[in-house]
């Protein structure tokens, strides 16, 4: 029995993370831990004070959570959504039409347990879905029903708001759905626009980020590369490409956008089992370096571009630690502003 564990422990140290040669550069802020299993981000900047943003980050388990952090790190109690179903990835977008007169911010997740989306108005955090809106109803297999990765898309045409969401597995084409998020007369919907996205089969697709600037979405299909493609439903469903898949170690996951104008801004993703994060440019997708953040099997990460206050002057960047907690960082500790 002894040799059979020092066999399985040589093991575990062989397949684990692959310690990074690069100088960590330490978080700003470690926040308060959760009940579970961190794994997305989420940031909603307030726009009357932006000292007083929110972070949102998933907790996945049955009894899972929606966490909501204030910018020190400590759990905001009252805008916590508690009691989802294996909450999987989280976005927000900004300005969702209710009616003629009213518009909300919008915070949207998976539940992947109940194999739907669900959306809740922020700041106030009330539930705007009637208990959420089903996802992948044609799928003739289980596993292709559970939603894992979202991401939120305004289009600058016309300011329609959607949903792109992936799964826990899927076919060789279509691995990605994407829906309307709209308010009509008695309620809001969610409206199945279109299918697109190709997956290679290998592992599987989480991650999703929208540049809402340039008009793409990227997706991590995990251990090729990472896909492009039109967010614009009218675009059309051709790859655009497939790349950055030599500067993994393993699995490529969680995608975070700086935007800056002009599409001079950077893709963060995460490299997982290395420990790094690589960064590459917004304008051509082209490498640029990587970085330790000093996080541990980083699943989901997000950024944003503008000044929150004096810990964060040049915007923030959220990661997800393996010890059930996020790491934030002032975005010049990682991109330094020129």
């Amino acid at each position: 029995m002894k040799q059979i564990s020092i066999f399985f422990l040589v093991l575990i140290g062989l397949t684990s993370c692959k310690k990074s040669k690069l100088i960590p550069i330490k978080p700003d802020i470690v926040t308060e831990t959760t009940l579970n299993d961190t794994d997305d981000p989420a940031i909603w900047v307030n726009p009357k004070d932006a000292s007083k943003s929110i972070v949102f980050g998933t907790d996945k388990e049955t009894n899972g959570a929606i966490y909501a952090f204030d910018l020190e790190g400590k759990i905001i109690e009252e805008k916590t959504i508690r009691n989802i179903q294996r909450p999987n990835n989280v976005d927000v977008e900004y300005g969702f039409q209710i009616n003629d007169t009213t518009q909300t911010d919008i915070l949207v997740f998976t539940e992947r347990e109940k194999q739907q989306i669900r959306m809740y108005s922020v700041p106030d955090m009330k539930p705007l879905d009637n208990g959420g809106f089903q996802v992948f109803k044609d799928a003739t297999e289980f596993e292709q029903n559970l939603p894992m990765g979202i991401s939120l898309y305004k289009s600058p045409k016309d300011s329609k708001i959607y949903a792109i969401v992936g799964r826990k597995t899927g076919p060789a084409t279509n691995y990605l759905y994407q829906y309307e998020l709209k308010a009509d007369s008695l309620e809001i919907q969610s409206n199945l626009v279109r299918k697109f996205g190709a997956f290679s089969g290998q592992k599987e697709i989480e991650a999703i980020a929208v540049d809402d600037e340039m008009g793409f979405v990227y997706y991590s299909d995990e251990g090729v590369c990472i896909r492009k493609y039109y967010a614009e439903p009218s675009m059309g469903n051709e790859e655009i490409s497939c790349f950055g898949g030599e500067y993994f170690l393993k699995d490529i996951e969680g995608i975070a956008i700086a935007t800056y104008e002009h599409g001079k801004g950077q893709l963060i993703v995460s490299n997982q089992q290395q420990g790094e994060f690589n960064i590459f440019s917004q304008e051509d997708n082209t490498f640029i370096k990587a970085v330790n953040l000093a996080t541990l099997e980083t699943d989901g990460c997000e950024v944003v571009t503008v000044p929150l206050n004096d810990t964060f002057p040049n915007g923030l960047f959220v990661a997800m630690n393996d010890a059930k907690n996020f790491y934030f960082y002032d975005l010049n500790n990682i991109i330094p502003q020129k």
